[in-house]
């Protein structure tokens, strides 16, 4: 009796463990841009709020462009940054690309918004086309404002249920760097651009790595209010939670808005654009 009582025990408690809220960890940068541009802290609070919805998730903001200790990333599914990218990328000072490294090599998901798909085709580009799949390259790659008409690539894959195409003005980046026929990358999103000479381009993609990890680039979120948009925030959030391996509802994954949290946690002081 009293074996299978044990045995009992231990089985709920696998269960219990099993059921538990994946860890995802939201990294945003410090401010670089004025007023409702580039608002990494709003945005990825925000994000959080919609990953809390499906209750499947457990995510972690970090602010400041990375953390202090290290040890936040113990456990984690997933990383998504949202941060400045470029020679200033926050992940290239010091050992951090190393430390990314590490939690790739555990199957750990990783997912770059906007400026974050940006890094050096020397330093970052290599680890980039290897864990997400693509990376924003200056100056091959163009970043102008468009005004878009977004289309939905990839209707089967489980990034894309509970949205459709859609009209949107944003600062896509387009021309992004991937490997040549590189059969583990699936566009997501994708456009006619740039306006003057149109051509698909990808603006958001997904990845699974060879060890099974996933990846994921998005390059829109310049504007902080694009988040009030359905079908642009149901994107990220399906995106996000299948980089952690999570299964997405057949209808999208859950994440309404109040539109006053739009106005929580954005930067204090404005600053020049650069």
């Amino acid at each position: 009796m009293a074996q299978n009582m044990l045995a009992g025990l231990v089985f709920s408690a696998v269960l219990a463990f099993a059921a538990a809220p994946a860890k995802i960890v939201l990294i945003a940068g410090n401010q670089s841009h004025g007023p409702g541009d580039h608002e990494y802290k709003a945005g990825c609070m925000l994000l959080a709020g919609f990953l809390r919805q499906s209750r499947v998730s457990d995510p972690v903001v970090v602010t400041g462009g990375w953390p202090e200790d290290e040890s936040v990333f113990e456990g984690a599914r997933a990383v998504v940054l949202y941060m400045d990218g470029g020679t200033g990328h926050p992940i290239l000072i010091g050992n951090r690309l190393e430390s990314l490294a590490k939690l790739m090599q555990k199957g750990v998901g990783l997912a770059c918004l906007h400026y974050a798909v940006e890094v050096p085709k020397d330093h970052g580009g290599p680890q980039f086309l290897d864990w997400i799949g693509g990376f924003y390259d200056r100056p091959y790659s163009q970043n102008p404002v468009n005004d878009i008409r977004a289309v939905q690539a990839t209707p089967e894959h489980p990034i894309s249920r509970g949205w459709s195409s859609f009209q949107l003005k944003d600062e896509w980046y387009y021309r992004i760097r991937f490997q040549p026929d590189d059969k583990r990358v699936t566009p997501i999103l994708t456009a006619m651009l740039p306006t003057d000479a149109p051509s698909p381009q990808v603006l958001a993609w997904a990845t699974v790595r060879q060890d099974g990890g996933r990846g994921f680039g998005f390059t829109g979120l310049h504007t902080h209010a694009n988040w009030g948009v359905p079908e642009f925030r149901q994107l990220l959030v399906n995106a996000v939670l299948w980089t952690a391996r999570l299964d997405i509802p057949a209808n999208g994954a859950k994440c309404e808005l109040n539109p006053e949290d739009l106005k929580k946690n954005l930067f204090d002081v404005p600053a020049k654009h650069q």
